[in-house]
């Protein structure tokens, strides 16, 4: 098992991406693939002890940098980022972990990689920490604007994620909204959730944001606005909760000496709201493993992504996907001859016909922005 690291992405690269790698490599036995300019890796490896270690370079020159548009990743093949993409794409990795630009990540991904057939979006999905386990959100920022019809694909997405994953055989599928009761949340949720509720899933209905950290579901599918407001919303207070904490402890006789009676507590707390104990989010929907750590990453989050990756990988989460969206389009009927994205575009377009059927006096679908699809459609076109 390999995993290539863009190691030059991230606001602690490339030291930081290189010292997780090689805490990877020596605690896992896994081999990585550093990505970036070989020089500056070469020179952050000497600080290691790296002897016995898997551990190889693939120089690539330049970088994509956070403020950069995604498309310039189609445009410079020379960068961190897409030989670690392509890594994957040729079998020289199993997975990829990068900790820069989002969305040059999913670019990158839907271009050489490809989507799974039945997906129209791919969307990220991140752990949420409960009381027992985690419950998966989905999307947590790819997608902005999105329509009913993707986020019923992100549920069969999610909950063969969980099945995957945690092993569960009938996951829980709820849509996020500002409330559960009929008639509540925005026109998009309200027109998901019949459609949803079609597919053969063990859908629970809609439930809130502060039932995230509960046990209501297993997967919360949203679009990527709200999924990425709820997901930063979690990760400030976590940063607000461990503040304040270590200044209350910090004030007085009294508060050293409740710090010594609840400090495993706290410390346990502390790691359930720290995104780098999770490893990162994965870039579902695609035709390989691809999983964005956080961008401020130190060597212990770059570590747990790259322990996430490879458990990803050897649970061949891609394919399940592929196959769970396999078998709902053999469900839904349709000609067997018929290519498997012509049938599948034939599937959505008969649950958006009987959606609309059942809600004609509703508005129609919000405006769609330019998805990463028609960005790398468009660069295509343009050389």
């Amino acid at each position: 098992m390999r995993v290539a690291v863009d190691a030059m992405g991230g606001d602690h690269a490339p030291a930081a991406l290189v010292a997780g790698a090689v805490r990877a490599a020596r605690e896992l036995q896994a081999g990585v693939l550093l990505c970036g300019d070989r020089h500056q890796l070469e020179t952050a490896l000497r600080d290691h002890d790296v002897a016995g270690l898997d551990i190889e370079i693939c120089h690539a020159s330049g970088q994509i940098e956070m403020e950069d548009s995604p498309t310039e990743a189609l445009r410079r093949p020379e960068t961190s980022l897409r030989a670690a993409v392509a890594a994957v794409k040729d079998g020289k990795a199993q997975a990829c972990v990068y900790a820069g630009n989002t969305g040059a990540g999913m670019v990158l991904g839907r271009h050489l990689l490809g989507c799974v057939v039945g997906v129209e979006r791919p969307a990220i999905a991140v752990q949420i920490p409960r009381a027992k386990g985690y419950t998966v959100l989905l999307d947590a920022g790819a997608n902005v604007d999105t329509k009913p019809v993707h986020l019923a694909q992100f549920a069969v997405m999610g909950d063969a994620y969980v099945r995957a994953m945690q092993g569960q055989q009938a996951p829980k599928v709820a849509l996020l909204s500002n409330g559960s009761e009929e008639g509540k949340g925005d026109l998009r949720v309200r027109r998901a959730l019949p459609l949803v509720s079609q597919l053969p899933l063990n859908i629970v209905g809609a439930i809130e944001a502060n039932e995230l950290c509960h046990d209501k579901a297993d997967v919360v599918v949203c679009d990527g606005f709200a999924g990425n407001i709820a997901l930063k919303s979690l990760e400030g207070f976590g940063k607000f909760l461990g503040g304040n904490l270590s200044e209350t402890f910090r004030s007085g006789v009294r508060g050293r000496l409740a710090y010594l009676l609840v400090r495993r507590s706290i410390l346990k707390i502390r790691r359930a709201v720290d995104p780098g104990e999770t490893g990162g989010a994965l870039l579902l929907g695609l035709q390989g493993t691809l999983v964005k750590a956080h961008g401020s990453s130190d060597a212990a989050a770059v570590k747990n992504a790259i322990v996430l990756a490879q458990q990803l990988a050897e649970r061949e989460v891609p394919l399940q996907i592929a196959q769970s969206m396999e078998r709902f389009i053999e469900m839904s009927g349709g000609d067997p001859a018929e290519v498997p994205e012509t049938r599948t575009r034939k599937l959505w377009q008969s649950l958006r016909n009987r959606l609309r059927g059942s809600s004609r006096n509703e508005d129609p679908d919000p405006p769609e922005a330019a998805t990463a699809e028609a960005l790398v459609r468009k660069e295509d076109d343009n050389g």
